[in-house]
């Protein structure tokens, strides 16, 4: 169900100050009236309905007249919702954490002919046949092990010399012995997510090219190194390192048990630095990038952070830009999105906790930040489909059936 968040215009907040070229009614027919923009926005722990209101509150107050409704997606995904109201000619005017491709891009508004575009994050990798429909904050990095200082202490692993899947699987062993839950994962969207932080830095620092050839056929699942890092996780479930009863906690409940020093390792983006320093356990949690069965370290996967798309449909389309330009392109607001969320943009700094430098620095020494965008974007659902077989690893599915149902579902949709 959709909900619906209002607030007046006109309250201040620091995150954001901009004053725009446009006049907030330019190009609406309910200019003299006020506009009322709708944002399809993500919810996440570090991402909350408060953080949104705050920050928007600011374009209000710079753009008199203009009023940000927040749409919340609850459990399904932006791109559904999106969809959703389309489907029920109740088009939003922006929406965040969807990525332009082939098969949807003509829901999207153009902006290419608009100067500013070029000067945001991921520009070019996530273009369209040559164009630019999608603004980004800044961008992310995912192939990220966080780990218990106290959990590895007391089992005595040095997290230092994990960098072979076997490594990674023997530390699970000991950290088990020493009376912690190895790996925490959780359900939603989070087991299929883990899973390409996992395979994706060994994957593709292999074959950079690897999703596109997928794209072309020429590549499998069931027939590449993805078989082996389904082997890996399938072994990691039937020897108790990932607890079957983890896929009935939310992405949340899994978060704050491993805060919470339940469990010793979590695989997850570095957007899970701020909820570590929300709950002053930085210090206290250490990161390494992800072991693979191939070079390290390896690239990190990684993707444009904090993205917005404007609605093709929208009925204030003129607003819907210049608001989209203010998120993506102004100091303060790229400042405060970049640190709620623990992302990195060039020529963008904030102060950061011990376990941030450490993210820094981890991406500071990595060959290269693995995207799959463009050529290299994952057909519609993908994610969706790829978070369905990693689950049914839990309830009696073989590795290969996982992968080779990836495939048949890819094949299906061609």
């Amino acid at each position: 169900m959709r909900t619906m968040w209002r607030r007046a215009c006109g309250l201040t907040v620091a995150p954001l100050v901009m004053a725009s070229a446009v006049a907030c009614g330019g190009g609406s027919d309910q200019a003299s009236e006020g506009t009322t923009l709708r944002v399809i926005v993500n919810i996440t722990p570090n991402l909350t309905e408060k953080y949104w209101n705050d920050l928007f509150d600011g374009y209000e107050k710079a753009h008199p007249g203009v009023t940000i409704k927040l749409e919340l997606t609850g459990t399904i995904s932006p791109d559904a919702k999106l969809r959703q109201d389309l489907a029920a000619g109740d088009p939003p005017d922006v929406a965040q954490q969807i990525t332009p491709k082939a098969d949807n891009v003509s829901l999207f508004t153009d902006l290419s002919d608009q100067p500013w575009i070029k000067k945001t994050p991921l520009t070019a990798q996530y273009a369209v046949g040559g164009k630019h429909y999608v603004a980004g904050v800044g961008e992310q990095i995912q192939s990220l092990v966080f780990y218990n200082k106290a959990a590895f202490a007391k089992a005595g692993v040095d997290a230092a010399r994990i960098t072979t899947m076997a490594q990674f699987t023997s530390a699970m062993g000991e950290l088990k012995d020493a009376g912690y839950k190895p790996l925490q994962t959780a359900g939603q969207w989070v087991t299929g997510a883990q899973f390409s932080m996992i395979a994706d830095a060994g994957v593709l620092t292999a074959d950079p090219e690897w999703s596109a050839k997928r794209n072309q056929g020429k590549a499998s699942f069931a027939e590449s190194g993805y078989l082996p890092y389904f082997d890996h996780y399938k072994s990691w479930i039937d020897d108790g390192y990932l607890e079957k009863s983890a896929l009935g906690l939310t992405y949340a409940d899994g978060q704050t048990a491993f805060l919470n020093g339940k469990s010793a390792m979590y695989v997850m983006g570095s957007f899970f630095v701020p909820a570590a320093d929300a709950a002053k356990k930085s210090d206290d949690i250490g990161v390494f990038t992800m072991p693979t069965d191939g070079a390290y370290p390896s690239g990190q996967f990684g993707n444009i952070s904090n993205p917005y798309v404007v609605v093709n449909k929208s009925r204030h389309k003129a607003e819907a830009i210049e608001f989209v330009k203010w998120a993506t392109t102004d100091a303060a607001a790229i400042k405060s999105q970049l640190a709620s969320d623990g992302n990195l943009r060039e020529g963008f700094t904030y102060p950061m906790s011990s376990l941030g430098t450490s993210v820094q620095q981890i991406l500071d020494k990595a060959p290269s930040v693995l995207v799959k965008s463009g050529e290299s974007e994952p057909i519609t659902g993908f994610s969706d489909e790829l978070n369905k077989q990693i689950q049914s690893l839990y309830t009696g599915a073989s590795p290969e059936d996982a992968a080779d149902g990836l495939d048949k579902w890819w094949n299906s949709q061609s």
